[in-house]
């Protein structure tokens, strides 16, 4: 993250004066601002409409292919359960392929991988139409059209992120209201679809309106980096910065060359140290690294540069290679920053504002490059670790954000399991209300305009908790926690008392319960990641629980079409769809009293510590 530099000592001597020149042309010229700081505004605002409307696209097929599961069943004549795979998959590949979605995002940015998404989700939902048998819209529409909304899905929200800081709840809380005005505006016109031109007809119309993302997804213009002020910038940079940011700075290393008083050379190490220099507020030295008598494979490499404080190892920045790739050279470098998937203000973290405005505590302090870890290898370990990565060559973003989101470490802290165990819970009964609420009104003989009707209930119910739900959350008196803890209880205990609703009332009345409090899974996950874990742990935390989520989603309405195919009955899917998510957010309960038992625990042994010293 680009800070201002902290006030420093005035040296009475000569030496110490020249040198804090050299020090002060070395941190304006190498070590300038390279990430533009978001605007809060300006064309963030077509990027949240652009957001908006590709959410109610995606999100309202999804959440309304109920109805489409309803043809299906009716063309095909298939069990529930081997039907149910289909949107099973669909959404269990959306979220499974986060981890892929992102590496694309930092490697070819937000633009591009929307783009891609929409022109592969399309082109499977046409190609459905053609489908003969359920297996076939397993592959088009599961997995092809499942892996093409994954790539338009994460995308969707990080270009918010990108533009916003101080607004961003609020921006992000527009975004994401596009998923309940989709499904309010999808169920009644899928169903007028279906009607007038069957599902396969449906299917080419909705594949149309998918490529329209395609549009919405050029809006997500990336933020530019500022062209350098005439008065140069004083700034600090995080020990994290891509080989692709640090480009602009090699030009600048002969002067820092320049700035190096009296050297001592390691011959057998090849390093280069300047001593510290004495009389400052900081101990900081820079060390130049560089291969035998300075070349690599033939071409001369300063492999890094590093500017380290004794005290608070405020600046380190590195560079990889003097030669980069282009492919190096053009990355986009959005998931580096460890705040891109929060969709809350950055301003109501404590260590967010700590950050900005000292520097002296650093121990704690939020680097805006610190989640995703930036690897300083060699041109030979580069090229050995492209050839390990498989049969294709992937880039340094690409490894860097799929070792970020897949570090299986995390599963050691107890906190966050809990927080997986109830995710995943949530995931397997989250979408059965979607599947079979159309399937349940058909039971009850109530026609298909009044299931539409249902699903658009839950659409509306849905934006309205998300809306205030994250209103509430903002404030500070407020404990977020608890707010999604009762939500998904509540929630669960009103899924599995649906089979209790006889009429389109009292089913009406579910949807709008189920909506409203299922909100905060949604909106809160990535808030309450924070609280729990830190900011430092949310790509982490969050690559991880996408995985979670997926394999929930895999396995949930396939089970409440096999419960239906063994006793004819939709109860039991609504009955096991509110046990899961009343069970998640029960157990999200046992956090407090953990977290409680562990500081106890860390304070004993702070006091032991203290008492043997």
């Amino acid at each position: 993250m680009v800070h201002g530099p902290p006030a420093r000592r005035k040296s009475n001597t000569s030496t110490n004066n020249n040198q804090e020149k050299c020090d002060k042309d070395l941190k304006d010229n190498v070590l300038d601002p390279l990430q533009p700081v978001p605007p809060d505004g300006g064309w963030g605002w077509m990027v949240v409409f652009g957001s908006f409307m590709i959410h109610i696209i995606t999100d309202g097929m999804t959440y309304s292919f109920g109805l489409f599961y309803n043809e299906f069943l009716n063309y095909f004549n298939e069990g529930k359960g081997y039907t149910a795979w289909i949107v099973s998959i669909m959404v269990g590949v959306t979220f499974a392929s986060g981890p892929i979605s992102s590496s694309f995002v930092n490697r070819y940015g937000c633009r591009a991988v929307t783009i891609a998404g929409s022109i592969l989700a399309s082109f499977c939902i046409v190609i459905s139409m053609f489908a003969e048998n359920v297996l076939t819209l397993i592959i088009t529409i599961g997995f092809g059209t499942g892996l093409g909304f994954g790539l338009i899905y994460l995308p969707a929200i990080v270009s918010v992120s990108v533009w916003f800081e101080a607004r961003r709840s609020l921006a992000t809380g527009i975004a994401v209201c596009g998923s309940g005005f989709g499904t309010f505006v999808f169920a009644p016109l899928t169903e007028h679809l279906i009607g007038s031109f069957g599902w396969r007809g449906a299917l080419l119309i909705i594949g149309g309106i998918v490529l329209n993302c395609i549009i919405f997804g050029a809006m997500f213009r990336p933020l530019e980096i500022p062209k350098e002020a005439k008065s140069k910038k004083k700034a600090l940079i995080d020990n994290n910065a891509t080989p692709a940011e640090l480009e602009p700075l090699k030009p600048n290393l002969q002067k820092a060359e320049q700035c190096k008083p009296a050297t001592q050379t390691d011959t057998a190490n090849g390093v280069s140290t300047v001593n510290s220099i004495p009389g400052r507020s900081n101990s900081v030295d820079y060390t130049f690294k560089s291969g035998e008598n300075g070349v690599v494979n033939g071409k001369p490499e300063l492999s890094a540069v590093t500017k380290s404080c004794s005290n608070d190892n405020i600046v380190k920045a590195s560079l990889s290679q003097t030669h980069l790739s282009h492919r190096e050279r053009s990355g986009s470098g959005t998931m580096y920053r460890p705040d891109i998937l929060y969709q809350g203000s950055l301003h109501s973290i404590p260590e967010y504002a700590r950050s900005r405005t000292d520097l002296s505590g650093s121990a704690n302090a939020i680097n805006r490059y610190g989640s995703v870890k930036h690897s300083t290898l060699s041109v030979n370990q580069e090229q050995e670790l492209e050839k390990c990565c498989g049969c294709f060559s992937c880039s340094k973003e690409t490894r860097d954000t799929l070792a970020e989101m897949m570090n299986f470490s995390l599963l050691k802290d107890v906190v966050f399991i809990i927080f997986a165990i109830s995710n995943f819970c949530t995931s397997i009964g989250f979408n059965m209300p979607y599947v079979y609420i159309v399937s349940q009104a058909e039971v009850l003989s109530l026609n298909t305009e009044q299931s539409s009707y249902l699903i658009a209930i839950i659409g509306v119910a849905n934006t309205v908790g998300r809306i205030i739900l994250g209103y509430i959350s903002d404030k500070p008196w407020v404990n977020r926690l608890w707010i999604y803890n009762y939500s998904l209880t509540i929630c669960g205990i009103a899924t599995a008392l649906c089979p209790l609703c006889t009429s389109f009332s009292t089913l009406g009345f579910y949807c709008a319960v189920f909506g409203f409090t299922i909100g905060a899974y949604v909106g809160l996950t990535s808030v309450i990641l924070v609280d729990l874990l830190g900011l430092d742990k949310l790509t982490n935390a969050f690559g991880l629980l996408l995985l979670f989520q997926g394999v929930a989603s895999f396995i949930g309405p396939p089970i409440g079409g096999w419960l239906y195919d063994i006793t004819t009955s939709y109860a039991p899917a609504f009955l096991l769809a509110g046990i899961m998510i009343a069970i998640s957010g029960l157990v999200m309960f046992i956090i407090p009293p953990l977290q409680r038992h562990v500081a106890k625990k860390a304070e004993r042994k702070n006091a032991q510590q203290i008492a043997l010293s």
